[in-house]
């Protein structure tokens, strides 16, 4: 028990990261790397460590050394996903009410199925224990995902968060891509000038100040849960472009 074949990761483990955001348990890292080999997906990007693993992150990890000993280490989210097409948060924290301004999730099931067969690195965030990642770290992810939980008690342990999205991802997932599905989701430096130019048109359009963030987060959220393509979001870019200069260029 315990062992593991040498087979081949499966297709989608090539374009899907696993981001932990300063993990405070040495444990949970290592049960982290198993449970990603569980489902196939080997490239685990871990923020805020050294890369000096203890006995406990090993012992936690049993056969997924090579998760670990692959793992990169980065001083910020930014830098771990600029190679990335589509940034995925996650959380338990959820807003109450029908005016939500930040919190708009997708369930597990719905981004892989929706992605799978898609060219594009992937990176799923996840935040440290007990606090989870904030509003401005939630505001740099394209997309959010929630994991439904009992409201009464709704934060899981990391590792196990990580487990049902890699379980969700890989039991949505096929290997063979059909026809018509092909094509980069997001080229990673046309996701920045997005996320630009949006910045340009908010800033420049005539609004309360106080609304400029929350304008921001909207938009990018609304345009990035439709998962476009390259040359669907060069469109939006052309008309983002010419509102933000109309609005530059009045007196």
């Amino acid at each position: 028990m315990g062992d593991r074949r040498k087979d081949s990761l499966p297709e989608f483990s090539e374009k899907i990261s696993i981001i932990l955001v300063n993990p405070e348990n040495d444990g949970n890292i290592g049960a982290v790397a198993r449970t990603m080999l569980n489902f196939g997906i080997s490239d685990l990007r871990i923020i805020g460590k050294d890369g000096q693993w203890s006995e406990e992150t090993r012992n936690r990890a049993k056969n997924a050394q090579r998760v670990i000993d692959s793992s990169r280490i980065f001083k910020t989210i930014e830098d771990s996903i600029s190679d990335c097409s589509l940034v995925i948060g996650t959380s338990g924290k959820r807003e109450d009410g029908e005016k939500t301004s930040v919190r708009h999730f997708l369930l597990p099931e719905e981004i892989p199925r929706r992605v799978s067969n898609i060219d594009g690195r992937i990176a799923i965030v996840f935040g440290p224990e007990g606090k989870g990642l904030l509003n401005e770290q939630l505001a740099i992810c394209d997309v959010l995902v929630t994991i439904p939980t009992w409201e009464g008690y709704p934060i899981l342990n990391l590792s196990h968060a990580v487990s049902i999205i890699c379980y969700s991802w890989y039991v949505n997932t096929k290997t063979s891509e059909p026809s018509g599905t092909g094509g980069r989701l997001l080229d990673p430096e046309l996701r920045n000038s997005l996320r630009m130019e949006v910045r340009r048109l908010v800033k420049s359009m005539p609004t309360k100040e106080h609304k400029r963030k929350g304008i921001e987060e909207t938009l990018l959220r609304v345009i990035m849960r439709g998962l476009p393509k390259n040359d669907e979001i060069h469109r939006i870019m052309g008309v983002l472009s010419k509102a933000a200069n109309s609005f530059e260029s009045e007196p």
